[in-house]
This record gives structure tokens, C-alpha cells and sequence, in this order.
């Protein structure tokens, strides 16, 4: 007679127990000892735990985070569906994404929007996928492959309890005083275009996005957000870009995250509509506006936490300036503590 596993005796007796912590402290052994096939088994008992009226899903999101994370391609792929995720630190196409190749990956991704997300992660990541005729162009209507012109994007790191979300690098903003306020010019798709970087941190979370496009440059159109004096410095279209996509991947302080693939198209959306081009946009056309447009990355003073997008520029030859300004916190560091 074959003696029980330990482990997956332990993990039946704590679904029986409820017991939560024990279920958590589980999962990291589990991970620690590659026993992917326990971490499943802990992911589907905590689950079917539910219809007993035992909240142990945290439990199954946790296993499910750490599979996607550590285990090979052949158990990650079935993981990696639409909605799968939903509470753990990033989708789950972008935690695989962050930790597996495309070759160890791909092939065992069932068809679908997240196979694609899981592309574009790794596309993020340096690779070019452009020859890979099985992936889904439909699902975001980007290269590939990052074009020369683009930023190096600063990409998600997943580790076993936490993320690191980092942002673009700074520059040296000075502070500036401000023309008086351009008058609004009507160009609603732009500024739905660059309130919607940053809208999770609204719908999701406890934050603010405000955005205008107005007679007049960037200046015009900061000082039409309510400002007199600001830090600012300008920036060139790669950084403008890396920005509008750091926030367009985030939601912020507590909404839920989109990834680095979504934000990437965010900001190539709102570029191309601040640019009057049509989309799908060619990547080469897009490259050359982003170029010609004047970019100034600004703060108002006292902004020292959470999270922030502020940005503002100038369409050359059309006299129009935007800016938008977007910002969050979690609730310990309103008030600028934190």
C-alpha cells in the first residue's frame, strides 16, 4: 500500500480545516519544492472549497501566480486564459511573459486574447516575434517587434509575495511660471485618448485624470489645468512615449493592472490621435510624428507621491497645445507623506 503524500495530505487537511494560513504558507513550499501537480491540486480543492462556503480563493490565486510564474511552459499554458488573474499581482499572461521565453511558452498557450497579450509581453521584453505567423495581429494592432524609434519600456518584475512596477527614468525638472490658460479647442478624441492612459486609476481606484487641448503650446495647456507654476523640463517622443505607457499598463493604487502590451498600445492610441493620424497607424508614420511633436514632462509642486502622469506638448503647425494630469494614492499617502 503506497503511503500518502505528505504534502497533498496537508493540503486536504487544511481545505477540510479552512484553514487559510496554512494554505498560503503551503503554496510556498509547494513552489519551493516544484511540485506543480500539488499546486493544482491546492488551486482546484481551494476553489470547490467555495460551494461549502470557504473563502479560500486567495489561496487559489496564490497557487495560480506562483504556477504562472515558476512552473514550466507545458504547466503555465493552460493557465494562461482571458480573466485569469483577476486578484493576483499582474494578468497572468504578463507574470508568464515575465519569466518564460516565447519558445518555452508559446507553444503550450491555448489560442486566444491572452496567447497574444503573452506575445506582446515578450515583445516587451526584447524579442522579435514579427516571423511567428501562429500569433493573433487582430487582438492589439501593434508590431511585433519594438520599432527603432520606441523606448526601451520599463517592464513588470514579479517575485513570489510582490511587484516591482518600475517607472521611466527621471530628468531634471526646474520650475517654470506659466503663461495665462489657452482657450479649449475642440478636439474631444484627443483628450479622450489621454484621459484614458490613465482612466483605471479613476473607474478602479481612488484617483483623478484631467485632460485639455487648447489654443496656444504646452505651457497654454498646463496652466489651462489650473496651474501658475510648475517643474518642467522637456523630453524627447521616446520618453513621452515610455510614460503614456507606464501609465496606461498601470491601474494604479487599486484598480487592477492592464499589463505592459496594453499600455504600449495606450500610448501609441493616444500618439496617433494627438497626431491626427488615422488608425491602424504605420509604425513609421507614427515614428515620425511622434518625433516632430514637442513633449515637456512637468509636475505640479508638492506632488511627492503615489502615482502621476504629467505630460504635456504641442502638435507643430496646427497651434494646439494638450496636457493631461493624472494622479492616485493609496490612502496612507494622501496628503503627501508617503
Amino acid at each position: 500500500m503506497t503511503s500518502p503524500n505528505p504534502a497533498r495530505q496537508a493540503v486536504s487537511e487544511a481545505v477540510a480545516r479552512g484553514d487559510l494560513d496554512a494554505l498560503v504558507r503551503l503554496v510556498d513550499a509547494l513552489s519551493r519544492d516544484a511540485d506543480w501537480e500539488g499546486l493544482l491540486l491546492l488551486r482546484d480543492r481551494s476553489r470547490a472549497a467555495l460551494e461549502r462556503g470557504l473563502q479560500l480563493w486567495p489561496a487559489a490565486e496564490y497557487a495560480e501566480y506562483r504556477l504562472a510564474r515558476e512552473a514550466p511552459g507545458p504547466v503555465v499554458g493552460p493557465l494562461v486564459v482571458e480573466g485569469a488573474g483577476r486578484f493576483a499581482l499582474g494578468p497572468l499572461w504578463e507574470v508568464a511573459a515575465s519569466s518564460h521565453t516565447w519558445e518555452e511558452l508559446g507553444q503550450h498557450l491555448p489560442a486566444g486574447p491572452a496567447r497574444s497579450l503573452a506575445a506582446h509581453e515578450r515583445v516587451l521584453r526584447g524579442e522579435d516575434l514579427s516571423a511567428d505567423v501562429s500569433i493573433d495581429r487582430a487582438v492589439l494592432d501593434l508590431p511585433l517587434v519594438l520599432e527603432e524609434w520606441e523606448p526601451g519600456y520599463p517592464v513588470a518584475t514579479f517575485h513570489a509575495d510582490r511587484a516591482d512596477f518600475p517607472s521611466p527614468a527621471g530628468v531634471n525638472l526646474v520650475s517654470r511660471r506659466l503663461p495665462p490658460a489657452g482657450r479649449a479647442a475642440e478636439d474631444d478624441e484627443s483628450v479622450e485618448a489621454l484621459v484614458s492612459l490613465a482612466w483605471p486609476w479613476v473607474e478602479q481606484s481612488s484617483g483623478r485624470v484631467e485632460a485639455v487641448v487648447v489654443e496656444g503650446g504646452a505651457a497654454e495647456a498646463i496652466a489651462a489645468l489650473g496651474h501658475t507654476q510648475v517643474l518642467a523640463a522637456e523630453v524627447d517622443g521616446a520618453g513621452a512615449l515610455a510614460w503614456m505607457a507606464w501609465a496606461g499598463a498601470s491601474g494604479g493604487a487599486y484598480g487592477r493592472r492592464r499589463g505592459g502590451a496594453a499600455g504600449r498600445l495606450a500610448a501609441w492610441w493616444a500618439a496617433a490621435t494627438l497626431a491626427g493620424l488615422e488608425w491602424p497607424v504605420p509604425p513609421g508614420r507614427l515614428g515620425e510624428a511622434v518625433d516632430r511633436m514637442s513633449w515637456v514632462l512637468w509636475e505640479p509642486p508638492g506632488f511627492t507621491f503615489g502615482w502621476g502622469l504629467h505630460l504635456a506638448g504641442e502638435v507643430p503647425g496646427e497651434g494646439l497645445g494638450f496636457a493631461v494630469e493624472a494622479e492616485d494614492s493609496r490612502r496612507e499617502e494622501e496628503g503627501g507623506t508617503g
